[in-house]
């Protein structure tokens, strides 16, 4: 059954917290060249904060400190007031004023017409930045994903995907339906079919009665024989042997070596995998998935918004709520500094409006 009232609430702000606490969790490590696995693994070892239960610990020397992302200072514990600046968070605030601004209806056009209006250009990267420049030479999708694109199947498209899981709780075909729109401005293959796949397994979750059968529904909307469905359900088949975490994503590296640390499909592997051995625990999921390494902030951003999504908001730790301090940084134009309670109130209210027109 479809949640309502103050459970749906619930349920969203907890898709919000999490994606922000998720992203802010992997920040520090988003270079999956540099941090891998085994090098974050050390890292928290040499910090005693192996299990890792809250937010990366400071860096233990000052090399160790240079090898981390220069925002890490706003982003391990201790240090945190309010979430910092991320793109994973932007296109979750962009995707509510997508919504909000031209409706369910939106076309693909709109979308690039509001990155133009509220996006600065600087603050893209990789298939987002190739598209922006794209559409400011005059061209219109697809063409904006295809031209001079070499990024078409990384995981930006992706990252952008929550809010029309959000705003349609268990509808995951109709979520994946407006993600696609969204994504093919800027991606093909795969870098789609992540977003779609995405968008649905956060739907799934408002109705699931666990992260397993939310996942089996994700894989509903994308096509069976892409490599993304095939390695999904890999890491699936891979959980049910009663293989470690640690096996496993060994496994899947072997398997999809070659595709680079920002491509969607081993990212979706690293996810697929934290939310299977996370079964459900938010603390466990979001750190399983970062310390998997890869694009770690992105990653831990997903897994966030599905765990957060599954518990809700009243069931995720203080460690991870309390630091955000209800408060978002963004470099959308007009929404710095805006309350993540008003986001997830805003959200809320779109879906109202879904459920009436579906």
């Amino acid at each position: 059954m479809t949640p309502v009232g103050n459970e749906l609430d619930d349920r969203v702000l907890g898709g919000w917290l999490g994606r922000i606490a998720g992203n802010m969790l992997g920040k520090p490590v988003e270079q999956g060249d540099h941090w891998t696995r085994e090098r974050i693994d050390r890292y928290l070892r040499r910090a005693g904060a192996l299990p890792l239960t809250d937010y990366l610990p400071e860096p233990a020397d000052e090399s160790t400190a240079l090898a981390l992302r220069p925002e890490w200072r706003q982003c391990v514990r201790g240090r945190i007031h309010g979430s910092c600046r991320d793109d994973d968070v932007d296109y979750a605030i962009l995707g509510l004023h997508l919504l909000e601004t031209y409706g369910f209806g939106f076309s693909t056009e709109q979308v690039g017409d509001l990155w133009l209006l509220r996006l600065p250009f600087l603050q893209t990267f990789t298939a987002e930045r190739a598209a922006y420049r794209n559409l400011a030479n005059g061209l219109k999708p697809p063409l904006t994903a295809t031209y001079d694109n070499p990024y078409q199947e990384w995981i930006g498209a992706l990252i952008r995907a929550d809010v029309h899981g959000w705003t349609h709780p268990g509808r995951p075909r109709l979520a994946a339906s407006l993600a696609r729109r969204d994504a093919v401005l800027s991606h093909t293959g795969n870098g789609v079919y992540g977003a779609m796949w995405a968008a649905a397994l956060i739907s799934a979750a408002f109705t699931a009665p666990g992260v397993r059968h939310a996942l089996d529904t994700a894989l509903t909307v994308i096509p069976a024989s892409s490599r993304l469905s095939r390695t999904v359900r890999r890491v699936m088949t891979l959980h049910e042997t009663r293989l470690s975490w640690e096996d496993t994503l060994t496994t899947l590296a072997d398997e999809t070596a070659g595709l680079g640390w920002i491509h969607t499909v081993p990212n979706a592997a690293v996810l697929t995998a934290g939310l299977l051995y996370g079964d459900g625990d938010f603390t466990r999921t979001v750190t399983l998935t970062v310390r998997g390494g890869l694009d770690t902030d992105s990653n831990g951003a997903t897994a966030g918004s599905v765990a957060g999504v599954l518990c809700g908001a009243a069931a995720i730790p203080a460690q991870w709520r309390d630091p955000l301090e209800d408060t978002v940084r963004s470099a959308v134009f007009g929404f710095d500094g805006v309350r993540i309670s008003e986001l997830a109130e805003r959200t809320v209210r779109l879906a109202a409006e879904a459920e009436k027109v579906a």
